[in-house]
């Protein structure tokens, strides 16, 4: 069964003033490892999940998006620290043509969190493609949004202690375990490099920032490591 993967990380002594900059970092490292250079869209959460934004912007795909820098000065122009900040930005992950299809988050409501997913790109415009066809479908560079936010110190009466200063969402976890499609060789190929491409990630936002604690996690609390070599193992 699929998942949504997490990253969370924390900071010593974070004072609300240094998370635009952190955020900043966060989202520009995403250009360097299968990701966008730009925003796709940004929203400020108020007190709890279960209020309205009071600042919601969509910027666009591509070249119409935000640079980090601009998006961030931008949503967090309201700073408060019962605040929640939210960007969403591409990211492209080998994934089966075949299962195209939308990737809805959990919990939390609102416009932009219900259309995060696979970004509708025509095939001509994605990235990559893999000449390895097979009956379950050909592989392709598939853009999806990976929504990262930062929490103020009061924000959801201080969920940050558990979900971190700074979180990512990823969305589902079936790009790294395929676990609903024969793992051939070829199928283990690209899940090797969409987990090689997260780790990547993973570290690199973590160094940038400066985190000094970071967890790679699942709401059922399963260890991604330890099913996805429970995967690779049902292979051999």
């Amino acid at each position: 069964m699929s998942d949504t993967l997490y990253l969370s990380m924390w900071y010593p002594n974070l004072r609300i003033a240094s998370l635009p900059d952190k955020l900043t970092a966060v989202l520009s490292e995403f250009a360097g490892h299968g990701g966008e250079a730009r925003v796709y869209a940004a929203t400020v959460w108020p007190i709890s999940w279960t209020e309205s934004p009071v600042f919601q912007r969509v910027y666009g795909k591509g070249e119409r998006g935000a640079e980090p820098r601009f998006a961030v000065a931008e949503a967090l122009e309201l700073l408060h620290d019962d605040y929640a900040y939210e960007f969403q930005i591409g990211w492209s992950l080998w994934e089966r043509e075949a299962g195209i299809g939308l990737i809805t988050g959990p919990g939390n409501a609102g416009p932009l969190r219900q259309a995060q997913g696979r970004l509708s790109t025509p095939p001509s415009l994605r990235s990559g493609s893999s000449q390895d066809d097979n009956s379950l479908g050909r592989w392709v560079r598939e853009p999806r949004l990976v929504r990262v936010t930062g929490y103020g110190p009061l924000f959801d009466e201080g969920s940050f202690e558990a979900d971190g200063h700074i979180r990512l969402d990823f969305g589902l976890d079936a790009p790294f375990l395929e676990e609903d499609a024969e793992l051939d060789s070829v199928a283990a190929r690209h899940v090797e490099e969409n987990v090689r491409q997260l780790v990547a990630l993973t570290t690199a936002v973590e160094k940038a920032s400066g985190a000094t604690a970071r967890l790679l996690w699942s709401e059922l609390g399963e260890s991604l490591a330890q099913r996805l070599a429970a995967r690779l193992g049902v292979r051999n």
